[in-house]
């Protein structure tokens, strides 16, 4: 009886050091995820169930940050210093330049996650008044005289740089590939646009909160949410029969990781988009997961679309960089800002 007790005692204290063991060993990390605009809703959702996750997986206590603004703008300050363990962007200039400028990551980060680094997708939408009075359904709608579009810069958005390729890609389809054609599209409608704010979020701004403009061009994700945010305004989505794909990949950034000792959980951070919760949040946040099951689970929220890519009208990122997006041009060429 009494070894049986003495027994009993020591598998208690080894229990017991155990456990003190295991306290003293978990640990609280911060970690940064630099985004682009639109996307704070759905991470502070996210950070919330990755945290739990990863505190009943490893007893560590995660902290996410957050920074969010204009992908390209974002993407030049994590170049410029900020110390982002993780970059989840809209557009993957904006994680190339991580490497090509930066030396902060590798060539080939793309190939180091599911679909290209890609965890989910989205498209350009138009968010019209209270009953459409301008009668907005096709891309030809927005370059009539009196229609006002509100898009972000492209110069410094990924969604802005978004919506102008979604209305090359149409005029360039719809005249059989006549560049000159489209490049004239493309020009009036920026003739029609009164302000170009920096990001997505600050478009909506423009649009909602100061009433300003017809029609808003931004990511699906935020056109749902605008409708939220302001529900007395009868704001309506509507959703061109063709559009563009819009590819939002993700990165962890090696230099910083390294130095902050949070390599693991950062990439732990991403992976768990690629989890059956994670593609639920996003479908839930409207972003279109690359599960394909779960997305069916949502075809009444995401309509099928004609959506064409970046690579099919514009022969890539790198090229559309150069060609529209570079300082001097097609851009820079066509839009007068008013005065």
């Amino acid at each position: 009886m009494r070894n049986w007790i003495q027994k009993l005692a020591c598998a208690s204290l080894t229990a017991g050091l155990l456990s003190a063991t295991n306290a003293s060993l978990a640990a609280d990390v911060k970690i940064l995820n630099v985004s682009y605009d639109v996307t704070r809703e759905f991470y502070q959702d996210y950070n919330a169930a990755f945290a739990a996750y990863w505190k009943e997986k490893t007893g560590d206590t995660v902290t996410v940050s957050q920074s969010h603004g204009g992908s390209s703008k974002q993407a030049q300050s994590v170049v410029n210093g900020l110390e982002a363990d993780v970059v989840t962007m809209n557009q993957p200039p904006d994680i190339d330049i991580l490497h090509s400028v930066g030396n902060l990551i590798p060539v080939n980060w793309a190939s180091r996650l599911p679909n290209k680094s890609v965890p989910y997708t989205s498209t350009i939408v138009f968010v019209v008044r209270q009953g459409n009075p301008k009668n907005i359904r096709n891309w030809d709608d927005l370059v009539q005289s009196n229609v006002s579009v509100v898009i972000p810069n492209p110069k410094t958005s990924g969604n802005g740089r978004y919506s102008y390729l979604a209305a090359w890609g149409y005029a360039l389809k719809k005249s059989g590939g006549d560049e000159k054609q489209a490049r004239d599209f493309v020009a009036k409608l920026f003739a029609n646009v009164p302000v170009l704010d920096t990001g997505g979020r600050g478009a909506t701004t423009t649009f909602a909160d100061r009433g300003i403009g017809d029609v808003l061009l931004t990511f699906e994700n935020e056109a749902a949410l605008v409708q939220k945010q302001f529900p007395d305004d009868g704001l309506l989505v509507v959703l061109p029969p063709v559009s563009i794909l819009a590819e939002n990949p993700v990165a962890w950034v090696d230099h910083n990781v390294q130095r902050h000792h949070t390599e693991a959980v950062s990439r732990a951070y991403l992976e768990y988009l690629y989890s059956d919760a994670g593609q639920e949040l996003a479908a839930q946040h409207f972003f279109r997961p690359k599960n394909q099951t779960i997305l069916a689970r949502y075809s009444t929220r995401f309509k099928p679309l004609d959506l064409f890519t970046v690579d099919e009208i514009a022969g890539g990122w790198q090229k559309a960089q150069q060609v529209h997006f570079a300082d001097g041009g097609i851009f820079d060429q066509i839009y007068q800002p008013n005065q």
